[in-house]
């Protein structure tokens, strides 16, 4: 397994550790395959009945890696290859939603863009207080490969978050359902151990055929469908060239990621 992901377990959890904090946990291509193999392994672990998904570092995941993630560049005005890579996508940040064993996710600091779905994809959350989730791609006119809030937490909050790209704290997601529980940050590592460990006392053929029964009901209303559905109709915007994409990739070019993201964010500062 990738040192980008790690592995290990405690007692019948087994706990799944993103591994690139340097980056802020992007996620780029070995990452994403090897989070993928992680979460099979343990899926298939008769040892285990539940899985804790962790990162190292001080934010839980920002989103794909916008830097040297993917070829993007040989094929950034190709809709057809954008729809392409995007179905991959969503097919990675539902693995957790698609396993057999229920997935507990420990965020802290910032989970955004692909990160914040990736852990929207879980089971159950428990969020540090210092968390932020959000989906800033609108921003630079793209939108994530799973548009998933008006799903959880209905139409009009999720148009907000959606339409400006804004973040919202540990409190606010506990408020709208997003997490089931905050905890201080010095002890998420602990609380979310122990919220797993608990959650191991239940059989796991309970366990297995309740997260597929609340699965099945999702997907009678809907659920998978739209999940697709969102990744047909966006995929042509990440192809298209829109004067605020053209300027956000050019100080991207000049002057590094770093510029051009402060230059859009500086854009949206409340008073």
């Amino acid at each position: 397994m990738s040192n980008l992901v790690l592995r290990a377990n405690d007692e019948k959890v087994t706990i799944v550790t993103i591994n690139r904090p340097e980056k802020l946990n992007a996620i780029n291509k070995d990452l994403r395959l090897a989070l993928v193999d992680a979460f099979h392994s343990a899926d298939n672990d008769p040892d285990t009945s539940v899985v804790l998904l962790r990162a190292a570092g001080r934010s839980f995941c920002v989103g794909y890696d916008i830097v040297g993630g993917n070829d993007v560049e040989q094929w950034r005005n190709d809709a057809s290859k954008w729809h392409e890579y995007l179905r991959e996508c969503l097919a990675f940040e539902m693995t957790p939603w698609d396993m057999k064993k229920a997935v507990v996710v420990a965020v802290q600091g910032h989970a955004l863009g692909g990160g914040c779905e990736l852990a929207l994809m879980c089971d159950l959350t428990i969020a540090s207080e210092d968390a932020q989730f959000g989906e800033p791609e609108i921003r630079f006119s793209n939108a994530g490969p799973a548009i998933v809030m008006p799903l959880l937490i209905g139409y009009k909050k999720a148009r907000e978050l959606l339409y400006f790209g804004d973040s919202i704290d540990a409190k606010a997601a506990l408020d709208l359902g997003l997490v089931n529980r905050v905890v201080p940050t010095t002890e998420l590592s602990a609380a979310s151990l122990k919220y797993a460990k608990r959650l191991t006392l239940i059989s796991p053929e309970a366990l297995y055929l309740t997260k597929l029964s609340v699965n099945r009901v999702a997907d009678a209303t809907g659920f998978r469908n739209a999940l697709n559905a969102g990744v047909d109709v966006v995929s042509p915007l990440y192809a298209a060239k829109t004067e605020i994409g053209a300027r956000f990739h050019e100080i991207k070019a000049k002057e590094g990621l770093g510029a051009a993201l402060k230059w859009r964010m500086g854009q949206f500062k409340q008073d």
